[in-house]
């Protein structure tokens, strides 16, 4: 088990620091750095300005240097212009002689955000709290309800049962989070139809969330999930209740409810655990949406605004952290998956 920790830890510090670059690369692209470079200086800067600028505050370095200095593995650049010491570490009260030679991301230093005038780490950080309270709800939902579909349409496969909540998953799957959340705003928030029950914003839910004004989105992003959970825990159930022990159970005397809950239900969740798990890169790609739309301001809204303003800093920190969530719930699904299944476990 350690080995197999060990090779996943591997697997994915290479993966992160791939992605990174990508990601890195992508926005420090030239037609990226001018805009920048405009945005920081001057509107009417000419071409010549503009790549003098860049010049000056380290963006013409190669891109691997500029990448080992935002991980913070290459020193920092300095830049001396008429005595006066300007570099990428020296920023506050810090000199040339005390600022460190190292200010990356490894050392806590993730940038400024040129929009928002601050930190990209304490950005980050508060926007991520955000997301994570929509998404601990949406599991609570989702899952539950997801698992209780699939489980009550695989005990009797090809039933009315059966027939009816498979279409109501697949209806669910099919239809994206723009869609169904404009539906449900439209419905169940707007004045048009006359149901106010709840509110078609959820800005009011970042800092006091009730059932009024952060239910919208929290469902608007469950049902998407749901049928695809509900569809797996469905097959996987379907197919425990054809197996020979469940058979052997049946004709012992054994009452339905029992084997159900006492042999058919674990073995039935293996396949679905899995798929829970890796909800969560999809969840990451619906929050962006269903932030936008309902204004709720978290990790999707802020990466929205930061791709909009071109807020290269801020971009790579939402991009980087993105990344360790998706690689860290495959790692729990993987540990998990192999604590499940004792065949796994064995080989």
């Amino acid at each position: 088990m350690i080995l197999f920790l060990l090779k996943r830890l591997g697997t994915m510090i290479l993966t992160a620091l791939c992605l990174s670059f990508i990601v890195f690369f992508l926005t420090n692209l030239e037609p990226n750095l001018r805009k920048v470079a405009k945005f920081e200086g001057n509107s009417r800067m000419e071409e010549s300005e503009v790549q003098n600028w860049l010049a000056n505050n380290g963006y013409k370095q190669p891109i691997l240097t500029r990448y080992g200095e935002w991980l913070g593995v290459v020193p920092g650049w300095t830049n001396d212009r008429a005595g006066v010491v300007t570099g990428r570490c020296i920023e506050g009260d810090l000199t040339a002689e005390t600022a460190p030679r190292f200010c990356g991301v490894l050392q806590g230093n993730w940038g400024d955000s040129m929009v928002f005038r601050d930190e990209v780490s304490t950005i980050v950080g508060v926007r991520l709290w955000m997301t994570g309270k929509l998404m601990l709800w949406v599991m609570l939902l989702m899952v539950p309800s997801a698992l209780i579909l699939g489980v009550l349409a695989g005990m009797r496969e090809g039933s009315k049962t059966d027939r009816s909540l498979s279409t109501l998953s697949i209806a669910t799957t099919a239809t994206p989070e723009y869609v169904s959340g404009v539906i449900l705003i439209a419905v169940f928030a707007s004045s048009a139809v006359g149901l106010k029950w709840f509110k078609g914003t959820a800005t009011a839910a970042m800092e006091d969330a009730t059932f009024e004004n952060f239910f919208l989105p929290v469902l608007t992003i469950s049902l998407y999930g749901m049928g695809y959970i509900a569809r797996m825990t469905r097959a996987s159930m379907a197919e425990v209740m054809t197996a020979q022990y469940i058979r052997t159970a049946r004709l012992k005397g054994v009452s339905f409810r029992n084997i159900v809950l006492k042999h058919a239900l674990r073995n039935a969740l293996i396949a679905p655990f899995t798929v829970i798990m890796l909800q969560f890169p999809w969840l990451l790609n619906g929050v962006v949406v269903v932030e936008t739309l309902f204004n709720y301001k978290g990790l999707g809204w802020a990466l929205v605004q930061a791709a909009g303003n071109n807020d290269i800093n801020l971009l790579l920190g939402i991009s980087v952290v993105s990344v360790l969530v998706v690689l860290v719930t495959q790692l729990i699904s993987d540990i998990g998956y192999v604590y499940l299944n004792p065949r796994i476990r064995i080989s």
